[in-house]
C-alpha cells in the first residue's frame, strides 16, 4: 500500500495487530470452536492494547480513531486466522451508534465497557419474514406509560449468549402519521420475556447465532436510544460500520487462505519443480491477491467517507466494499483449498472450513443481490424492480 492510502500510523497499527495475531492464530481459535467455548483471553487481550475500541471517543475510553483503524484490527486478525466476529457488532455497530446517538448516561453506562471488552453487545435486526426488507419488521414497541413494551422475533443473531445486552431494531407508531418507523432499544440479556433457541449452523466459528423472542419484554424510557423520530438515520449509522467490517472480515479471511496456497505452492513438489512454477496455480493466486487488494482500497474509501461524516457517499462505497471484499473472499478461498487438492479437505489444513464461512461474506449482513439493486438504483438511476 502507497503512504498516499495509508498512514504510517495505520501501518503501525496493522503490523502491531498482526503481531497479536500471530501469538494466537488459526491453532488457537480450532481449539476454543472444538471446546465449544469463546475466544476470551485474544479479545481481552485485544481489548487491553486498545483494539477493539479503537473506533470510541477517547472521553469513554476509547482510541478517539474510526472505523478505518477498527476494520484494520479485524482484517489483521483475520489474516492471522483468528478474527473475532463479535467486533463487527459490538464496537462497530452498537459502539458507533451509541456514540453518535445516545444519551450521556448511555454513553456513560456502555461505551467504556465496549471499548475494554468487559461488556459486549449484539445487534438484532433480522427477522424470520423480513430477511433484506427492514421496511416489513414486525417487532413493535408500544408506549405502555413511561415504559416500551418490545413484542417480536428475530433469527441469526450472533453472540447473544455472551452479550451483555442486544440492541434491538424495533418499529413505534408515528403519532402524526400512523405509520410505524424504526427505532433503536437496548434490551438486558436477562429482561423478563427475552428468550433465546440457538440455530445449528453448518457453520464452524466461536460465535453462535441465535432466534430470539421478545413477549412483551418491558423496558424503562431510557432503554430508547436516539431521536423517537430520527429513526433511519440513526439505523445507517450503524449499518455502513457494518459492511465496512464484513469486507474487513472477508479480506482478512481471503489473506489468510491465500497465504497457506502461497506456502504450500512453493513447497510442494509432484514433478520437477514446486507446483507454484505452473502458471495454473500461480496466476489463479496472483489474481487473488489483486481482487483482495482492490477490495480492501475500497474499503479504506468507505472508511475514510464514513469517519468524515459522509453518511451518503459512505453507504455506497461500504456497499460497494463488501461486494468487492466477499466476492474476493469467496474465490481465494476457492483457489486456495484447489492448490492443496485433497488436503485442502482435511482438518490439518485448515481451509476446508473456510468454505461455508466464506460463503457468510456474499449472504450477510446483506446479500450481493441488494448491494447490486443499491447501485442500480442509487448508483446507476436506474428504475426499481421492486
Amino acid at each position: 500500500m502507497s503512504s498516499a492510502v495509508e498512514t504510517e500510523e495505520h501501518k503501525a497499527l496493522r503490523s502491531a495487530v498482526a503481531a497479536l495475531g500471530a501469538r494466537y492464530g488459526r491453532d488457537y481459535l480450532a481449539k476454543v470452536v472444538a471446546d465449544g467455548g469463546h475466544p476470551d483471553e485474544l479479545w481481552s487481550e485485544a481489548a487491553k492494547l486498545g483494539y477493539l475500541g479503537v473506533n470510541l471517543p477517547e472521553e469513554y475510553g476509547g482510541g478517539g480513531g474510526g472505523i478505518a483503524e477498527l476494520s484494520i484490527v479485524l482484517e489483521e486478525l483475520g489474516a492471522a486466522g483468528c478474527p473475532l466476529l463479535m467486533m463487527v457488532v459490538s464496537p462497530a455497530i452498537c459502539g458507533t451508534v451509541i456514540a453518535r446517538f445516545g444519551t450521556e448516561e448511555q454513553k456513560r453506562q456502555w461505551l467504556p465497557g465496549l471499548a475494554d471488552g468487559t461488556r459486549t453487545m449484539a445487534f438484532g435486526i433480522t427477522e424470520p419474514d423480513a430477511g433484506s426488507n427492514s421496511h416489513r419488521i414486525t417487532t413493535t414497541a408500544r408506549r405502555d406509560g413511561t415504559d416500551w413494551v418490545l413484542t417480536g422475533r428475530k433469527v441469526f443473531i450472533s453472540g447473544v449468549d455472551i452479550a451483555d445486552a442486544t440492541l434491538i431494531v424495533g418499529r413505534t407508531e408515528d403519532a402524526r402519521t400512523g405509520s410505524l418507523k424504526p427505532c433503536l432499544f437496548i434490551v438486558p440479556r436477562d429482561a423478563e420475556g427475552f428468550g433465546r433457541r440457538p440455530i445449528d449452523m453448518e457453520l464452524y466459528g466461536a460465535e453462535k447465532q441465535f432466534e430470539l423472542t421478545l413477549d412483551d419484554v418491558r423496558l424503562p424510557a431510557d432503554a430508547l436510544v436516539g431521536d423517537e423520530d430520527a429513526g433511519l438515520l440513526q439505523l445507517f449509522a450503524g449499518l455502513n460500520p457494518e459492511r465496512v467490517m464484513t469486507a474487513a472480515f472477508a479480506i482478512g479471511m481471503g489473506r489468510y487462505a491465500l497465504a497457506k496456497a502461497v506456502g504450500y505452492a512453493r513447497e510442494r513438489t509432484v514433478w520437477k519443480a514446486p507446483i507454484g512454477a505452473h502458471q495454473a496455480i500461480a496466476h489463479p493466486l496472483a489474481q487473488s491477491h489483486i481482487e483482495l487488494e482492490l477490495a480492501r482500497l475500497m474499503m479504506q474509501k468507505a472508511a475514510h467517507l464514513y469517519d468524515r461524516g459522509d453518511d451518503v457517499a459512505a453507504g455506497e462505497a461500504a456497499n460497494m466494499a463488501k461486494y468487492a471484499a466477499g466476492e474476493a473472499c469467496v474465490r481465494a478461498v476457492d483457489q486456495a483449498v484447489h492448490t492443496l487438492g485433497g488436503n485442502g479437505l482435511t482438518r490439518e489444513f485448515g481451509l476446508a472450513s473456510l468454505i461455508t464461512a466464506s460463503r457468510v461474506s456474499r449472504i450477510a449482513p446483506v446479500s450481493r443481490e441488494m448491494i447490486l439493486n443499491y447501485v442500480s438504483h442509487q448508483t446507476l438511476g436506474l428504475p426499481k424492480s421492486y
